[in-house]
C-alpha cells in the first residue's frame, strides 16, 4: 500500500497537470507552443530514465532508490507550485520527471521480490496495476476540482504532505535491501547511451505534433535515438558487467508482455486524451464533468484489478486472462469510433468506457504478472524500470501519433464544409478505430509470442530433475 501511494503520486501528476493546462498559460504567459513544455519537460526526463534507474535499483537497493527519487519529487513540486515563470516551472517539471522515474521505476521490483508467494503476488500486482492504468482517470477529476476551487499552483503542493506521509511510512515498513553493487553493472557509457536514446526519442514524439511526422526535425531525432539505441545494444553485448544483461529478452513472455503493453497503453491511451477532448469540445462538459465522466472506467479497472483478476490468473493462466481482456478493450474503442456531433454520454461513452475498463482490468495485471514471470531477483528492478518504459514510451507515442492522425482529419472535414463539432467528431473518430487496431495487434502477439507458464508442480519437478546427477551407462 506504501509503494502504491507512492505510486499513484507519480502517475496523477502525468496527468493532472493537462486540466490546468490553460489557467497555467494565462498566469504564466506561455505561448501556445510553448506551453506543451509543461507537459513535454516532465515526459522527457521521466521516460529517458526508467529503465536506468530500475537498473540503479539493483545495483544500490530498490528502497534506497525509492526514497531518494521521492525526494527529488518532493522538492520538485514544491518549486512548481511556487513558481511564477516559465523557466521556473519548465525546469522544475524537468526535475520533477527525474524523482518520478527514481521513484516509479523501482517499485513492480520490489512488489514482487517481497511477495514470492504467487497467490500474494498477483493480489499485489492487482493493485499496482489499478494504479498505474486507472491513476490518470483520477488525476483529470482531481486536477479539474483543484483547479476550479483554488488554483493551478495547488496541484503541485498537494503533493507534498503525499510524499511527507509516503516517505515516513516507507522508511518504516519497507525493509532495506542489499543492492549488487557497482562492480555488477555499472556501465557508465551503456547508461548514457540508453538515457539519452530514450530522452531524444520521447523528444521527437511528443515534438511530432508541432514539426510533423515528416519533417526533418523529427526524422532527424528519431534517427539519433535509433543510432544510440544500436549503439547501446552494441555496448551491452561487450561489455564485461552490462547495465542491461541482454540475455533478459530471452523470454519470450517478458518481450512479447512488453511489446503487448506499448500496443495497448498506444491504442488505449487515446481514450482518456481525445475521449475528454470530445467529452469537453463537443457534448460540453466543464473540466469537473470530464473528470466524473471518466470514474466508471476507473471503478471497473479497480474492482476487476483488486481481485477478481488476480483469482482469474491463479485458476486459469495470465496468458488465458490477458486475451480476452485485449478483446475487450479492442472491442470498446472501436464502439467509441461510433460517437456522433449530438451524442449522449449515457448512450455513446459510456457503453465503451465499460468495456474498455473490463478488458483493462483483465489485461494490465495479466500483462505485467507475465513481464516479471520467472525473472532472476537481482535483476527485478531491471524489469521494473523496462515494463515503466514501455507503458510511457507506448503511451507517448501512440497518443502523439492518434493526436495527429486526429487533427489532420479534422482540418481535412474542416476544409471541405464541415461544421467544427462535426470535424473534430470525425478526427476523434478516426483515431479510436487506429488505437482498436492498434490493440488487435497485441492480440497477434499474444496468440502468436507469449507462452502459458508451467503450474507450481510442473516447475517443482523440473528444478528437481535439473538437480538429479545425470549418469550415462558408459560413466557407470
Amino acid at each position: 500500500m506504501v509503494l502504491c501511494v507512492g505510486m499513484l503520486m507519480i502517475v496523477l501528476d502525468a496527468t493532472i497537470v493537462n486540466v490546468a493546462l490553460p489557467r497555467i498559460q494565462t498566469d504564466l504567459g506561455f505561448s501556445q507552443s510553448s506551453l506543451a513544455w509543461v507537459v513535454n519537460a516532465y515526459l522527457i526526463s521521466f521516460g529517458g530514465l526508467l529503465l536506468f534507474a530500475g537498473r540503479l535499483g539493483d545495483l544500490l537497493g530498490r528502497r534506497d532508490v525509492f526514497m531518494a527519487g521521492l525526494v527529488l519529487f518532493t522538492g520538485a513540486s514544491l518549486a512548481c507550485g511556487v513558481a511564477d515563470s516559465q523557466t521556473v516551472l519548465v525546469v522544475a517539471r524537468f526535475i520533477q520527471g527525474i524523482g518520478g522515474a527514481l521513484t516509479s521505476a523501482v517499485i513492480l521490483g520490489m512488489i514482487v521480490t517481497m511477495f514470492p508467494e504467487p497467490g500474494e503476488q498477483a493480489k499485489a500486482i492487482g493493485v499496482y496495476s489499478f494504479v498505474a492504468s486507472a491513476g490518470g482517470s483520477i488525476g483529470l477529476l482531481a486536477g479539474g476540482a483543484i483547479t476550479q476551487a483554488i488554483n493551478w499552483h495547488w496541484i503541485f503542493i498537494v503533493n507534498l504532505p503525499i510524499a511527507v506521509v509516503t516517505g515516513v511510512l516507507a522508511l518504516r515498513y519497507l525493509s532495506r535491501d542489499r543492492g549488487l553493487g557497482f562492480s555488477k553493472g555499472a556501465d557508465l557509457p551503456g547508461a548514457g547511451l540508453i538515457v539519452a536514446a530514450l530522452m531524444m526519442g520521447v523528444y521527437a514524439i511528443v515534438e511530432a505534433s508541432n514539426y510533423g511526422w515528416a519533417s526533418a526535425h523529427t526524422l532527424g531525432f528519431g534517427a539519433g535515438a535509433v543510432a544510440l539505441l544500436v549503439g547501446f545494444v552494441v555496448r551491452e553485448a561487450r561489455a564485461a558487467n552490462p547495465l542491461v544483461p541482454l540475455r533478459i529478452f530471452r523470454s519470450r513472455n517478458l518481450s512479447g508482455a512488453n511489446a503487448i503493453q506499448a500496443l495497448m497503453v498506444a491504442g488505449m491511451y487515446g481514450m482518456f486524451f481525445l475521449g475528454a477532448l470530445y467529452l469537453q469540445k463537443v457534448l460540453g462538459f466543464d473540466s469537473l464533468e470530464v473528470g466524473l465522466g471518466f470514474i466508471p472506467v476507473t471503478a471497473i479497472i479497480g474492482t476487476l484489478s483488486l481481485g477478481f483478476s488476480a483469482k482469474l490468473n491463479l485458476r486459469f493462466g495470465a496468458r488465458a486472462t490477458l486475451i480476452p481482456g485485449l478483446v475487450a478493450v479492442a472491442a470498446g474503442l472501436a464502439l467509441f469510433s461510433q460517437i456522433s456531433v449530438d451524442g449522449s454520454y449515457w448512450s455513446e461513452v459510456l457503453p465503451a468506457m465499460v468495456l474498455v475498463g473490463i478488458g483493462a482490468g483483465l489485461s494490465f495485471p495479466s500483462v505485467m504478472t507475465l513481464a516479471m514471470g520467472g525473472v532472476r531477483p537481482e535483476e527485478a528492478g531491471l524489469a521494473s524500470g523496462l515494463v515503466n518504459t514501455t507503458l510511457q514510451v507506448g503511451g507517448a507515442l501512440g497518443l502523439a501519433v492518434l493526436a495527429t492522425l486526429s487533427t489532420n482529419r479534422t482540418s481535412t472535414l474542416v476544409g471541405s464544409g464541415e461544421s467544427a463539432a462535426s470535424a473534430l467528431t470525425g478526427g476523434y473518430q478516426l483515431a479510436f478505430v487506429v488505437g482498436a487496431a492498434l490493440v488487435l495487434g497485441a492480440v497477434a502477439v499474444a496468440v502468436m509470442v507469449l507462452r502459458s507458464p508451467p503450474s507450481v508442480d510442473e516447475a517443482v519437478a523440473v528444478e528437481a530433475a535439473e538437480a538429479e546427477p545425470a549418469f550415462s551407462s558408459e560413466a557407470v
